[in-house]
């Protein structure tokens, strides 16, 4: 459980870090629910980002209440929108990606293979990235999921089911 309240108002994007392992092709399915107007998503393939504690930047599955951005893919502290809902993007290996922007419903996700990231919301795709930028992309990393800064909100997990491939 992540939770905002007015008196934790949050200065900058929290993270809770998984500290199993680095993960690298694996599917990964959960269940969340998040208030109304909440803001939070999963990290995969990530990075800590040094003097910030807490702090992860990489490939994000978004989701947020308000249902404008679940299911797209962010990438937190680097090149932001790269597939949004209803998008099959490949990125070219460029320098400066400043991709798409997205929107989104709730509930469910799924898998990830290779340089194919794949979100799922309750068994239906709804982004689909192949990342060909020989630059940015990443093969394996962290795993956590995100209290977003912004208005008192709460974000649940539960049930998480991750198979290494």
């Amino acid at each position: 459980v992540g939770e905002v309240t007015p008196a934790t108002i949050l200065s900058r994007n929290s993270f809770i870090i998984w500290r199993g392992k680095i993960v690298k092709d694996f599917e990964l399915k959960v269940e969340y629910r998040v208030s109304a107007e909440g803001n939070s998503g999963i990290n995969y393939r990530s990075e800590k980002v040094e003097g910030v504690p807490y702090a992860l930047r990489g490939y994000q599955a978004d989701l947020d209440g308000a249902q404008n951005y679940t299911g797209s893919n962010y990438e937190e502290r680097r090149r932001t929108t790269l597939a949004s809902r209803g998008e099959q993007v490949a990125l070219p290996a460029v320098d400066n990606a400043d991709s798409v922007k997205m929107h989104i419903r709730n509930n469910r996700w799924s898998s990830i293979k290779g340089n194919r990231l794949k979100h799922y919301i309750n068994g239906v795709l709804m982004s689909d990235i192949t990342d060909n930028d020989t630059v940015n992309r990443k093969f394996s990393g962290l795993l956590g999921v995100q209290v977003h800064v912004g208005p008192p909100m709460k974000i649940e997990y539960r049930n998480f089911r991750l198979k290494q491939l």
